[in-house]
């Protein structure tokens, strides 16, 4: 997720209506018609929006912008100058969440560490499909090429890493390398935990990144196999100014908060919006989020992904999450009428 990905202007809500929105059904919505909205907690919300406000770079956010700096009460804030705007393309609400994970790793590779972390390839145009990832290793198709960032221990890991498209690489000295998403082979994702399922090995309920990192262990050469049944291949790029208390960076090239930030589809959610999600399932919550991601995944309206923290328990936290519910955009007031004209 973080999968961020890549950060246009074209995304950002200062342009037109997309030809997702043409298609959604729109409502516009009061904040009393907000499940929990005045229990919300709208200043740590308002911090989050404006790591991000200052990108907007459009003659409706700017003034909305520069009015949120010097703001002493986020929730009238928001109901002065934001309309809820419910938009739906006709699919079923699904959140689910991701994570920025840890990996025990090294520079240089070793009889640990065996599993290089890419940069990408010079050559390698960004929006063209390449190699698989079974052809990438099975022919050493990187190898030789001073490519490797870091070497890490496990397999399961890395690849999860790739799924996650950020994360960071504790090296034995305690320093750790940071790392953003770089770019990828163009081929599409394949669920691990979906092909378990198909082979008939595990149900559906009982799938998790644990159970996945287990299997492989206890199979090594069907598990090495599964590995290469996911044919997207993510490279990275390391990142240095990143503090080590923020977040990664997320598709608007600025840290992302446990949360409160949200990995969305922007055909229907502009970058940089405040995102009110009502999220249901075995730990419902109601909360003010901020749409700073994107994810090749979060396809859709009513799509979004949260990103949940940093390390194991969060990543944990993280894969018990999918779940039903509802988001709705808060947009200025001007925009959020000309999506829904009168009559």
């Amino acid at each position: 997720m973080l999968r961020a990905l890549t950060f246009a202007l074209v995304m950002l809500a200062g342009h037109p209506a997309s030809a997702g929105l043409d298609q959604a059904e729109i409502s516009l919505l009061s904040f009393a018609q907000l499940d929990g909205w005045d229990q919300d907690d709208h200043s740590a919300a308002l911090s989050v929006f404006l790591d991000t406000c200052a990108d907007l770079d459009d003659p409706e956010w700017r003034p909305i912008c520069n009015l949120a700096k010097g703001q002493d009460n986020a929730r009238t804030f928001f109901e002065l100058f934001f309309v809820p705007v419910l938009i739906e393309d006709g699919t079923e609400a699904l959140f689910t969440a991701y994570f920025e994970p840890v990996l025990q790793g090294a520079r240089a590779s070793g009889a640990r560490f065996r599993y290089p972390v890419y940069r990408k390839p010079p050559w390698l145009q960004s929006g063209t499909q390449w190699l698989s990832r079974r052809e990438i290793v099975e022919s050493g198709a990187l190898n030789g090429q001073g490519l490797e960032i870091a070497w890490v221990d496990d397999p399961v890991a890395l690849q999860f890493l790739q799924i996650q498209g950020s994360g960071r690489i504790r090296l034995r000295d305690g320093t750790a390398v940071r790392l953003g998403y770089g770019g990828s082979n163009g081929h599409r994702f394949r669920s691990l935990g979906d092909e378990l399922v198909r082979r008939g090995i595990f149900n559906r309920h009982q799938v998790s990144a644990g159970v996945i990192s287990k299997w492989v262990k206890r199979n090594p050469t069907d598990g090495a196999d599964l590995l290469l049944h996911n044919p997207s291949f993510v490279f990275f790029r390391e990142i240095g100014r990143v503090p080590s208390d923020r977040g990664p960076l997320g598709a608007m090239n600025r840290s992302i908060t446990a949360e409160r930030s949200l990995a969305v589809d922007p055909a229907f959610t502009p970058l940089g919006a405040p995102v009110w999600l009502e999220k249901a399932g075995a730990e419902p919550f109601s909360r003010l989020m901020v749409a700073q991601d994107t994810g090749s995944r979060i396809k859709g309206a009513q799509r979004a992904d949260i990103f949940i923290g940093t390390g194991d328990e969060a990543g944990r936290r993280a894969g018990r999450v999918r779940d039903p519910g509802r988001m709705v955009v808060l947009l200025p007031v001007q925009r959020a009428y000309a999506l829904k004209p009168e009559g």
